[in-house]
């Protein structure tokens, strides 16, 4: 039993090797730009709106109303990471009800490189929103002396990022895998629904803990603490 598709080598070019992590990612991607597509090829004043993009405009005002529930300020950037992660995420773990495909954010290196973006977006909309001084300021408060459990605290998000997304979507993997072994014409469709669920609860918490994360960078100092402690 592969417990990565990180194993799984696809293609080979030469000395490159194109493992299922690497090209599912890109069917992710395609598939992505292919709904998008859909849903905003009529996108005119004078044209009616259509199903695909009715579609669209329910997800985008879903998304966005989480986010105003949690940002404070600078809504419309923060949707369009937070949505982002969420739509490709949600993705993945759908597609992986595909007999053969394996989800991309059953690798490690994808939870990582997803955490990595999160982490790098932090203190880019900080220092976006109030400066580079405001944002570095909070690092020392109350006193200097709290700087390195706050730099502790910084790496302590990339690791809950990557382990729970990466951790959460194996587990459900191996227990798919253990049940199919011991009843395989039973539960098959029951894992298959289990799995879609935690994949998509797996997709809303990452992205909305990317969005708390970035709105608590862009706080002020005097509201930074209410937005790290929203749920």
């Amino acid at each position: 039993m592969k417990l990565t598709p990180d194993t799984t080598i696809l293609f080979e070019l030469g000395p490159l090797e194109l493992n299922a992590t690497i090209v599912n990612t890109w069917i992710v991607i395609a598939v992505l730009t292919a709904l998008s597509w859909l849903a905003t090829r009529t996108l005119r004043p004078d044209a009616p709106p259509g199903r695909w993009r009715n579609a669209l405009e329910v997800l985008v005002l879903l998304i966005d109303g989480q986010i105003r529930a949690i940002a404070h300020r600078g809504v419309r950037p923060v949707m369009y990471l937070s949505g982002t992660l969420f739509l490709f995420i949600a993705t993945s773990n759908t597609l992986a009800l595909i007999p053969g495909f394996s989800a991309p954010t059953g690798s490690l290196s994808t939870t990582l490189a997803l955490t990595l973006a999160v982490l790098l977006a932090v203190p880019g909309f900080g220092i976006a929103h109030g400066g580079l001084r405001q944002y570095l300021g909070k690092f020392v408060e109350p006193s200097i002396l709290i700087l390195p459990f706050n730099l502790i605290g910084e790496l302590s998000k990339a690791v809950s990022l990557s382990i729970r997304l990466y951790g959460n979507v194996m587990s459900g993997a191996v227990i798919a895998a253990i049940l199919l072994s011991i009843a395989p014409f039973f539960f098959p469709v029951i894992m298959d629904l289990f799995g879609l669920l935690v994949g998509l609860i797996q997709a809303y918490i990452f992205s909305i803990l990317a969005a708390v994360y970035i709105s608590a960078a862009m706080a002020a100092p005097d509201d930074a603490t209410d937005l790290e402690n929203t749920p």
